[in-house]
Order: structure tokens, then sequence, then C-alpha cells
């Protein structure tokens, strides 16, 4: 099979019908071989009854349904895991991604020799208040924290080659950091592609203005995680040794200087009436419990059963 379309959805009724005309009309004309996975992410309106019908009209349709709402990241990773094609396209349901771009996506892929191809809205047809911008914010902290030089990270056209979406794993809302997921995974022949922004149809915007705080607390998140995830004794224990050197070094000055003073009959406060010396302190048990939390992290790394799952490449 050439193509395996995922769509996840919520509360999209209205545009399946047209969206599941335009792919087949697309996939039609370039002669793909396909099937198009709808994810219902827990809708509540019609959208498993569209799906259903869809199907029963066209074999290629398949549907995922979730019992609620878990999110586009879950959404994803279930039809990652159903996706048979050699090159797996995401698009929304919203009708605002055109189809129209799949056979330049797929030669990307295919020809060029992308493992996976990210769509740049460069012209957006939202809100420039409360989306454009915020969106041109977060993308520009997102190239500075992963390196990768994707103008619209975040866009939720994009084509990989199948191996990467059986490697990586996408959980809690890091579908917005797929790129990042693959080249962490060993995937870094990542390019974009300008793609064409409609104006959405039907219904409105499933996602507020707290998905950008959250998206970056999540890149946070990833980025510690793919940095000390496996090593975490290199974070925690050099905190630790840092803060311990630093309080054992000011409370032994603040004795030392106690006692001399003391020596030479000049009146020095007490070590204990000093902020300092507690400051000293606190500095030496966190660096303390720093060390120990690395250790420990150290320990459940070391004994992961997955620990080296996805370093081989090929085998014979």
């Amino acid at each position: 099979m050439d193509i395996s379309v995922i769509i996840p959805l919520f509360n999209e009724a209205d545009s399946l019908p047209e969206l599941a005309s335009w792919i087949g009309r697309v996939m039609s004309e370039n002669g793909y071989s396909y099937e198009v996975i709808m994810v219902d992410d827990g809708s509540t309106d019609s959208s498993w009854e569209v799906i259903k019908g869809l199907s029963a009209a066209d074999p290629l349709v398949h549907g995922i349904r979730f019992r609620r709402n878990y999110g586009k990241s879950a959404a994803l990773y279930c039809g990652f895991d159903k996706a048979r094609g050699d090159v797996v396209i995401t698009m929304d349901a919203d009708l605002q991604d055109s189809p129209e771009e799949i056979p330049g996506l797929f030669k990307m892929i295919t020809e060029e020799g992308y493992d996976l191809v990210s769509g740049w809205k460069q012209h957006r047809q939202d809100n420039k208040l409360t989306k454009n911008l915020p969106s041109k914010l977060f993308n520009a902290t997102a190239r500075k924290v992963t390196g990768i030089k994707l103008h619209d990270m975040n866009c939720g056209l994009k084509a990989y080659r199948k191996e990467v979406v059986k490697s990586i794993e996408v959980y809690g809302e890091m579908h917005r950091y797929i790129p990042y997921l693959a080249k962490n995974a060993g995937y870094t022949k990542i390019g974009e592609k300008k793609v064409h922004h409609q104006k959405r149809k039907y219904g409105k915007s499933k996602f507020g203005m707290n998905r950008f705080v959250n998206g970056f607390l999540d890149l946070m998140s990833l980025w510690f995680l793919s940095t000390f995830g496996k090593k975490p004794m290199y974070f925690f224990g050099y905190s630790g040794l840092a803060m311990f050197f630093a309080g054992t070094v000011i409370a032994l000055w603040i004795i030392i200087a106690k006692l001399v003073r003391q020596a030479h009959g000049t009146y020095f406060r007490a070590v204990t009436d000093q902020p300092l010396f507690y400051l000293a302190l606190i500095a030496v048990i966190l660096g303390t419990m720093f060390f120990l939390a690395g250790f420990l992290g150290e320990m459940i790394s070391r004994n992961s059963s997955e620990r080296n799952h996805y370093n081989i490449k090929e085998e014979f």
C-alpha cells in the first residue's frame, strides 16, 4: 500500500463527507493505493455515525472510536499503530488542510528520501491575534530548543516514512513535537513543504490559548527527557555536587571566621545567628537530595528492559 491517511477528529461530522470525497479524488487521479483511518476522539456529535456510513460506502475508509476525549496525541498513536502504507500522511479533519498537497508530500518521502516532511502554513487563514502571533512565538522557541529549523512544527499536515511512525511513541500532548521525537529516534532527514491553508468551513476551533502555555511546558519536559532521560546522573549529580560544595564552603567559611575572630578577641555573631549559615545548610541538604535522585534515576534507567530497544537500525 502506498499511503495511509490518518485523520484525528473531534466533533467534525459536517466536514467528513467532503474530506473523504476530496481525498478519494486525489488518490484516484494519482493512482495511489491507500487507506483512510479516521480516529474519533470521543466526539459528542454524529461524527461516528458519519464515519460508519463512509466506511460502508468505501471499504478503504476505516474508523477508530475512543470512549472519551483523550486528545490528539492518543488519536495519532492509535492511527500510527494501524497504518499499513509505506508513507503515512496526517491531516486535520476541518478542511483547512488540503488533500491536494498529498502528492507533493509523497514524492518528498519516496523520491527525495526524507524521513519526515512537515507542512508550512505560510499564509494562515486564522485570527492573527489569537493564532498567528502566538504560533510564531511558539515556533521560534521550538526551533531554538530542538535545533530543527521548521517554520510550523505544529502543522497537522505531515508525511512520514512508515518506519518513523512505528519507532516513536506519541503521548500526552507531544503531537506538537513529533519532528523532535523522530530526530531523537535517529531520523534526522526532516524537511518542510509550503502548503495551502484554508479558512475553516464548518464549526469552530477546538483549541484555546492555553495550548501555547501547555506546549511550552511540554517542550521543556521533552527537552529534559531527551537530554537527560538516559543519563539522569549528569543533571542531578552535577547540580547536587555544585550545591553541596557551595553550601559546605560557605558553612566552613562562617565557622572559620568565627573561630579566628574569637581567637583575636573580636566580637563576631554566633554562627546560628547568621541567615547565610542556614542558606548554606539548605544548599548542602538539597545537594545531597539531588545527588541521591540522580543515583536512583540511574539505577532505574540501567535496569529498564527497553533501554536499547530502539538502537538497532538493521540486522541480518
